[in-house]
């Protein structure tokens, strides 16, 4: 917040105070979507409606219970300013039409119905800024090709955060982001607008004075970055059942498994046109911390529909 202040003069100071709250769709209650909505809302610069699915019930009954590393470890019964079991459509919501779509769901680009399907009737065309906070490459193009008006934003996610049961976030890693517009073939957004758009929505979740997201002048660069981790790690998670820490006490699984991954990946992205960082893949490998069991999102998918006697029996 100071340092956003800073930077205006004193009549933006008073404008700035007096704007009305940004109106955001959040979608998705995982962790990710919930500790977005929470820093948000928590900040007092946003107005967020949160689209909930198999944890609607419980979060409506009893609100969401946190434990924070960052915004504290006694949440109880929080809810952001709208709760909803599925996406509402611009005209429901006429009087108050949103700013920011933020999409938090996981992405399966194969499977139905697609992000596309699920946002469509909740964007107002040339109005609506839609955050991608998923991963993947080039997710953000079809989005485009659909809303060429709108601007078009790219998340690149690193926190750590888990529902261990419907309503109940555990958030024990720094909540660290990379947003910055995405310009793909057939966008009509203005670069200046798309930029200012993306810092607006990084300084309103800044301003809680918790987390660190950052605007990105390069989001195609640190995606790829990111699939280092998540193609390797992700994918050894779910066959195996291990978390991180596990994973690294065991050379075999490194060597033999996650770091030729990690190596495929920087080729792809050579060949894509996007040079990471020489041994990257080193850095990568010690990013979690060792002292807690992390296990990375598809090892978690994994454990929900997978019983454990087929699954990791043998390695915890």
């Amino acid at each position: 917040m100071k340092a956003l202040l800073s930077r205006l003069s004193s009549q933006e100071i008073q404008f700035y105070f007096t704007m009305p709250k940004i109106k955001v769709l959040v979608i998705g209650g995982g962790g990710v979507g919930t500790m977005a909505a929470y820093a948000l809302e928590s900040a007092g610069e946003a107005e967020v409606t949160m689209v909930l699915r198999s944890n609607f019930n419980a979060v409506k009954q009893n609100g969401f219970t946190i434990d924070s590393i960052q915004h504290g470890h006694d949440i109880a019964g929080w809810r952001p300013s709208h709760l909803a079991g599925k996406v509402p459509s611009a005209q429901e919501v006429a009087a108050s039409l949103f700013d920011y779509i933020i999409v938090a769901t996981k992405n399966i680009p194969d499977v139905k119905p697609t992000v596309l399907d699920i946002i469509d009737e909740a964007v107002t065309p040339g109005k609506t800024s839609i955050l991608l906070l998923q991963n993947g490459l080039n997710i953000e193009r079809p989005i485009i090709a659909r809303f060429p008006n709108n601007i078009v934003l790219s998340g690149v996610s690193l926190i750590s955060t888990t529902e261990t049961q419907h309503g109940v976030i555990r958030h024990d890693f720094t909540d660290d982001c990379k947003v910055g517009p995405f310009f793909g073939p057939g966008s009509q957004v203005q670069a200046e607008v798309a930029q200012a758009s993306a810092r607006r929505l990084v300084d309103a979740y800044n301003a809680c004075g918790k987390v660190n997201w950052e605007y990105d002048s390069d989001v195609p660069f640190t995606r790829w970055r990111k699939l280092v981790y998540n193609s390797s790690f992700n994918s050894v998670a779910a066959v195996t059942g291990m978390d991180t820490a596990r994973m690294r006490m065991s050379e075999f699984v490194i060597d033999e498994l996650v770091l030729p991954i990690m190596l495929e990946i920087k080729a792809a992205a050579k060949a894509a046109g996007i040079d990471l960082p020489i041994g990257i893949e080193q850095k990568i490998i010690r990013v979690d911390p060792t002292d807690t069991a992390f296990v990375p999102s598809m090892g978690q998918d994994a454990a929900k529909v997978i019983p454990s006697d087929i699954v990791g029996t043998n390695c915890h």
